[in-house]
């Protein structure tokens, strides 16, 4: 089961109406043939699941997919804990074009985001 990078980027809003293709994320993840994310193949690429969150002008953030206790969450480089952002039941999403997933981000609030495209990931 390879690394795939999976493009998530914000779905319809009240402050952006349409979307936006320019806040989101991209990350690594082991996902199995139906579109899971595994975390036994986790264990073993832990180190290779990075994720880059972009956010219009703001700087980009850098980090790593992380699972902790049955929760997965983004963690950022020189960030607190208190400051990674879970990902609600991503063990139970299905990461395919058209598929949503919901991230509370660090100001707290939840967003939902369109997961756009799924690609081999080149560190796989």
């Amino acid at each position: 089961m390879p690394l795939q990078k999976v493009r998530l980027e914000l779905a319809r809003n009240n402050e952006f109406p349409e979307g936006s293709a320019n806040h989101g994320y991209e990350f690594n993840a082991p996902l199995d043939s139906e579109g899971h994310i595994s975390k036994e193949m986790w264990n073993h690429h832990a180190a290779d699941c990075y994720v880059r969150r972009f956010w219009g002008d703001e700087a980009e953030e850098h980090g790593r997919l992380i699972h902790l206790g049955d929760r997965w969450m983004f963690h950022y480089t020189g960030m607190d804990e208190e400051e990674d952002e879970p990902l609600f039941r991503m063990g139970n999403h299905v990461f395919a074009p058209g598929e949503y997933v919901s991230i509370t981000e660090h100001d707290g609030e939840q967003r939902t985001f369109k997961v756009a495209r799924v690609t081999p990931s080149p560190l796989s």
